[in-house]
């Protein structure tokens, strides 16, 4: 029999498994691989490497540093029983589903934390979450009320002065965001009012502030208010080095502060900045966040042009997501994946993935949804020379989003349907085209780079100068500026 030790990666893949409360099969979904190669893995037949081990791990929801905290409590675990014990090798098998068994019960993220942080953090983490247990109950009082009578109740009622009631009601304001830009600047306009009068330490209430002000930065965002999101962040900014520049609690989330500002710095265009912020908030990220900070970068990515790690990027995002919890998110990622991958000219790999996203898409039954389905099938026809069948998808696509008033998507599939033509030597098509989407790309709110690069092909249009390298220099433009001026969440393309 090998020794116990040869195991030791089978027994932490193991060991956070249980202790997460995951199926075997589920963790396998997750990490696609076959349940029988995950069995081999947890049973010793088969040593999972470290790289699968970190991956168990971020799929999971634990951050990388939980495989090193589970390896050393393990090996602390061997240690001890060699010293104070002598037990038989043939219960070797018994007493690792014993110490698994376990430390499923005791060893979680949370708790493996409490034990090595000290008693004074352990307080503090045990007191937090009994604050955010009654935050739950504060925000169910509130919730009925309207704007100015919440805001009474938290400016007269200390109760509602709570640091967990603000971290709260920035949750509340970022779900309500794909629906009412309103109501995210409210929600989050009263986690900051309930920020400022919470109590506690100086530093305390500066991180709290901080935290609230980022969220009430992304709502004026979502609304379309650019410049007061920008003031909103920069105060935040202040407010966190006043409070020490990090959260030694560990209780506030930096990594979400962080992506929420990349999201605003690409609506102002600052890509650089945006994967900046990415960068760091992907190092900081303890678990939680990761799916939607890959999302955030993978579009800044292909706002660049750079289609190739955007769909890398997207690749990587795959194992985070749930797709029967959370289908909308999941159909998000492999659009875009699909769409980077035909950018990137590599449709015949877009095109073995259609009939998945096609299922998805149907379930969903959304109606644009589906039209950017065919947005991908014009797209991979085109790539595959499918000239017929591509012209007749794009020229559909083309209408749907007239019909819709989105004139960005429009300008897009407008100008791919140009340079098909033009690849074909039919020009005059085009100047039809153009005429049709003046009127309405004119009439939205988009970027003045956007407006320039459709004006660009318009007047060569116009002037009959207008080639396929033409066409296409302004596709890659008008990509590249940007949607709108607007930073709303894109209820078109994802």
């Amino acid at each position: 029999m090998v020794e116990r030790s040869v195991f030791l990666e089978s027994r932490v893949l193991a060991v956070m498994r249980t202790t997460r409360g995951w199926k075997k099969n589920r963790l396998a979904l997750a990490l696609g691989l076959q349940p029988g190669t995950l069995y081999e893995y947890e049973n010793g037949d088969a040593k999972p490497s470290r790289q699968l081990l970190e991956r168990a791990a971020a799929v999971m929801g634990f951050g990388t540093a939980f495989v090193d905290r589970t390896f050393a409590y393990l090996r602390q675990g061997d240690a001890d029983r060699q010293l104070g014990s002598s037990g038989a090798a043939g219960d070797a098998d018994a007493a690792s589903d014993r110490e698994i068994d376990r430390i499923s019960i005791g060893f979680s993220l949370e708790v493996e934390s409490l034990l090595r942080d000290g008693l004074q953090r352990s307080r503090r983490r045990i007191r937090a979450f009994e604050e955010r247990q009654a935050a739950k109950v504060l925000w169910a009082r509130l919730a009925p009320h309207t704007t100015k009578e919440r805001q009474a109740m938290v400016r007269e009622g200390k109760r509602y002065q709570t640091w967990a009631l603000s971290e709260l009601l920035c949750d509340e304001s970022l779900a309500a965001a794909p629906d009412s830009a309103d109501r995210t600047v409210e929600l989050a306009g009263l986690a900051v009012l309930a920020a400022r009068l919470s109590p506690g330490t100086e530093a305390e209430r500066a991180r709290i502030q901080a935290y609230a002000l980022t969220h009430l930065g992304n709502a004026h965002r979502v609304h379309g208010d650019l410049p007061p999101s920008d003031a909103a962040f920069a105060e935040s900014a202040e407010r966190w080095q006043a409070g020490g520049g990090h959260d030694p609690d560990g209780l506030l989330n930096e990594a979400r502060m962080l992506g929420l500002e990349a999201s605003l710095r690409r609506a102002q265009r600052l890509l650089p900045k945006a994967l900046d912020l990415l960068g760091r908030a992907l190092a900081v990220d303890q678990g939680g966040e990761a799916r939607f900070l890959l999302l955030n970068r993978a579009k800044t990515l292909e706002e660049c042009g750079d289609y190739e790690e955007a769909a890398a990027t997207l690749q990587r995002a795959m194992p985070l997501i749930d797709r029967e919890r959370e289908p909308r998110l999941f159909w998000n990622l492999q659009f875009h994946r699909l769409y980077n991958l035909c950018n990137a000219g590599r449709p015949q790999e877009a095109e073995r993935s259609l009939g998945e996203v096609q299922e998805l898409t149907e379930r969903l039954n959304n109606s644009l949804d589906l039209v950017h389905l065919g947005w991908l099938r014009a797209k991979v026809h085109a790539g595959l020379g499918r000239f017929q069948e591509a012209e007749a998808a794009f020229e559909q696509v083309r209408q749907d989003f007239l019909s819709h008033g989105i004139a960005y998507d429009a300008a897009l599939v407008s100008l791919e349907l140009a340079v098909l033509l033009l690849e074909q030597g039919r020009p005059a098509e085009v100047r039809t085209i153009v005429h049709e989407l003046v009127p309405v790309f004119q009439a939205q709110r988009v970027t003045r780079e956007a407006l320039a690069a459709f004006e660009l092909f318009r007047n060569a249009v116009e002037q009959e100068t207008v080639t396929v390298e033409l066409a296409r220099r302004c596709l890659e433009e008008l990509r590249r500026a940007g949607r709108t001026t607007e930073g709303r969440p894109e209820r078109t393309a994802p």
